[in-house]
């Protein structure tokens, strides 16, 4: 498919240098440094490692500078490190409820108990450009709040007291694991979550936002959504007891969603689930109105009508890095693929000129004159 070019390799070269010199920018201004972004582009720090896999905020910052600020390129260069990491074990799963609460909102529950903590949101701010952040210098005022320390119970645990929401049901398998393994459908409800989770944040966006707009019948309301930090254990095996490795930031949203019930299952409450790196509201919420709009199976259901129903399409579509590749190889050279195509168009154009020739014209005129129609 790809020819030899003179000259190609020091071409390449040249492209690298200039790629350099384009990233770091005017040398007048001072350069960015690892350490500014993680702090300061937290919001797209945490966006890279969510996609990318890979809970490290000083690689994921670094990524994003090397990537000129390209997203996607930066989740690229963080799965692609993270493949040459050794793996030394896995995690318990982590208790969310213990979550030390930087913001946690209910929409379905004014008064929800452990209350509503509103955190460093968008949501209240107006969207008006503040030039205060152009000048030098600009100091943040004082922070008001503090994380909530102690345990704040899920939502759902009290709809779940008078059995009007569909418990989860709980499984001794160990789900598979989506980075070691490729995705194979029918999937399992841990394997749509982990693709969602790695999927493009655009993508689950305009999935969810088309089951709002009625592509899949299916009515949400935000039962809670929570950021904070919550605890990593290992179990070692010397030991005998799982111990406290670290722990990570996390954004966990659950929806509670209309149900009518089915032939199997009566009119109640069902849940759609998210949880992702870093402070991610959107894509969680996106990513739990999608999981929700992918349980129609085995909720039972009658078909399949939207788009975020179907279970290939959402999940084969989501994965930013392969459509990528897929999208960007088409830059690269096709000179044989495409001269095979202008030869066959050069050769359609000639038998099409040829059969409008004057003679089969009169051809066609004789064969006219002799038709039933003409003799009428």
């Amino acid at each position: 498919m790809y020819v030899a070019v003179k000259g190609g390799e020091r071409a390449i070269d040249n492209a690298h240098a200039w790629l350099a010199e384009e990233r770091r920018g005017d040398l007048d201004v001072a350069e960015l440094s690892v350490a500014q972004i993680r702090e300061q582009l937290r919001l797209a720090v945490n966006r890279v490692m969510g996609e990318g896999s890979l809970y490290d905020p000083d690689l994921a910052a670094l990524a994003i500078k090397q990537a000129r600020g390209d997203m996607i390129e930066a989740i690229f260069l963080i799965r692609a490190y993270r493949t040459t990491l050794p793996r030394f074990g896995h995690s318990e799963p982590v208790d969310t409820g213990a979550m030390a609460c930087d913001r946690r909102v209910s929409a379905t529950f004014k008064d929800a108990p452990g209350g509503q903590i509103l955190g460093p949101t968008f949501d209240y701010t107006h969207r008006l450009l503040d030039f205060k952040l152009a000048a030098e210098g600009d100091v943040p005022e004082a922070a008001v709040g503090t994380p909530r320390a102690e345990p704040t119970p899920h939502i759902t645990e009290f709809l779940n007291q008078e059995g009007l929401i569909q418990a989860e049901p709980e499984s001794e398998a160990t789900p598979g694991d989506l980075t070691r393994e490729p995705l194979e459908l029918p999937s399992n409800r841990p394997l749509r979550l982990q693709a969602l989770t790695r999927g493009d944040e655009g993508f689950v966006l305009s999935m969810a936002y088309s089951t709002q707009r009625g592509y899949a019948r299916n009515h949400a309301f935000v039962g809670e959504l929570r950021i904070g930090k919550v605890a990593v254990e290992m179990d070692i095996p010397e030991l005998g007891f799982a111990i406290e490795v670290g722990e990570i930031e996390l954004t966990e949203c659950e929806t509670v969603n209309q149900f009518q019930g089915s032939k199997t299952e009566p009119p109640q409450f069902t849940r759609g689930y998210g949880l992702v790196f870093g402070q991610s509201e959107r894509k969680a919420i996106s990513m739990a109105l999608v999981d929700r709009a992918l349980r129609w199976k085995e909720l039972g259901e009658d078909d399949m009508s939207a788009p975020a129903q179907d279970e290939e399409f959402v999940l084969y579509h989501s994965d930013n890095i392969q459509a990528t590749g897929f999208l960007e190889h088409i830059k690269l050279p096709h000179y044989v693929d495409f001269q095979s195509e202008l030869e066959l168009i050069r050769k359609l154009r000639r038998e099409a000129e040829a059969a409008a020739q004057p003679g089969d014209a009169k051809s066609r005129d004789d064969a006219s004159a002799t038709s039933p129609e003409a003799a009428e």
